[in-house]
């Protein structure tokens, strides 16, 4: 039928495993923004949700590393990591091997991608899932971006992947929700861990809520190494987000929380 719903969020693991040690005044009205974002995409009355992901040498890593890659399963397990420590208890999550299918076959028309039969989600998607679909009644189709192992794919075509996501949403009976997920500025398992450039992920936001391609795709991989930490490469995922939507962003929620590690976001955009 169409695309119905596109949004982004922050995905680190703390945001769940450390929440009891988070300022609530920050905490709070963040999950909130999560829970809300997930009440919009309920009412979207959406068939399947596309949660465009970085997952993170859970299922794909050096010897294998696609630049794109779709699950076509009927069903896919997480989280991958110890349930206590990242607070989110293990589920089976409900996908659509057939929809994946077509939506796979319309994405090859102009974008080579990988796909997965076999899918363990790991945070990069189980933390969306936690707000989004706490009842755990959605069906997901996993798409990954390879934004760990460098040589990694230019934004220009990140933005050509989310093209291609909004063609084959398009082109399907079924309605779809397009969720991107990853970081902002962010340095994981490293020793800044918790450093966060304020400046630079509100800066990345404005481009993104304008939806200013030309500005999103301007970055290069070294300035965002440097200004945004290794994390910094998941804005990949909110590019293809952009590039499928189409229209202009709002932010529902932005702060920067060290103890999660990372500036955590909110964010929907309208469709074109």
């Amino acid at each position: 039928m169409s695309l119905v719903f596109c949004g982004v969020a922050s995905h680190a693991p703390g945001i769940t495993g450390r929440a009891d040690r988070a300022p609530p005044a920050l905490r709070d009205p963040f999950h909130a923004a999560y829970r809300g974002m997930g009440d919009q995409l309920r009412a979207s009355g959406v068939d399947a949700v596309i949660v465009i992901a970085a997952e993170h040498f859970a299922n794909f890593f050096m010897n294998n590393m696609p630049a794109y890659a779709i699950g076509m399963a009927e069903n896919y397990g997480g989280p991958i990591e110890d349930p206590e420590w990242l607070a989110i208890p293990k589920r089976t999550v409900r996908g659509n091997a057939d929809l994946s299918r077509r939506i796979i076959e319309e994405v090859q028309q102009t974008v080579d991608v990988a796909y997965a039969e076999e899918w363990r989600f790991d945070h990069g998607i189980m933390v969306p899932l936690h707000f989004l679909d706490p009842e755990n009644e959605l069906t997901v189709i996993p798409a990954n971006i390879n934004c760990q192992g460098p040589p990694l794919t230019p934004l220009h075509r990140a933005w050509a992947f989310g093209q291609a996501l909004r063609r084959a949403a398009d082109r399907v009976p079924e309605r779809i929700a397009i969720i991107g997920t990853g970081g902002i500025s962010h340095w994981p398992a490293t020793p800044d861990s918790g450093r966060i450039d304020e400046a630079w992920d509100r800066d990345f936001l404005d481009r993104w809520s304008r939806n200013d391609r030309e500005a999103l795709l301007s970055y290069t991989d070294i300035e965002t190494y440097r200004d945004a930490g290794q994390g910094g490469f998941e804005i990949r995922t909110f590019i293809a987000t952009a590039a499928a939507a189409g229209g202009s962003g709002t932010v529902h929620f932005y702060a920067p929380i060290p103890i999660f590690a990372v500036g955590c976001t909110v964010a929907t955009m309208e469709i074109a």
